[in-house]
């Protein structure tokens, strides 16, 4: 793309009253990631309660991303983990929801994920510096 700036978006059911199905990842997000394959696109909010979904996105897709945002580490979903730890180690990106969950409160029990160190460093940082085409 010509601006070089990730599409970020919110996967999975909406918090206020509203339809939740526009955040299901497949068919909508889908159709977006084939229409534009060079769109480095990330998924916030995990995708819950569609996360396989998401999962399976992020590995059909070379340019789909999934972000933890608005999620503590204790909720996040086993298969999102088993993911993680495994084949997405490059595919998902820590996030908060600051100032709403500061990151602090977003990662306690982080140790319950039982990282790897060179994944611990990819999910942290290393894949959003990646992602957003940030220097360091």
């Amino acid at each position: 793309m010509e601006l070089e700036i990730p599409f970020c978006l919110q996967v999975g059911h909406t918090g206020p009253l509203g339809p939740s199905e526009p955040g299901r990842p497949i068919p909508y997000l889908d159709n977006v990631a084939l229409d534009f394959p060079d769109l480095r696109i990330v998924g916030g909010h995990i995708g819950f309660p569609w996360t396989s979904e998401m999962i399976s996105l992020a590995t059909k897709y070379q340019n789909v991303y999934i972000d933890t945002s608005a999620y503590k580490v204790r909720r996040y979903p086993k298969e999102l983990v088993d993911y993680l730890r495994t084949h997405g180690r490059k595919k998902v990106l820590f996030g908060s929801n600051y100032p709403a969950w500061p990151a602090k409160n977003c990662l306690e029990d982080f140790e319950l994920l039982n990282l790897d160190a060179e994944t611990s460093r990819l999910f942290l940082y290393e894949n959003a510096m990646r992602v957003f085409k940030i220097e360091h």
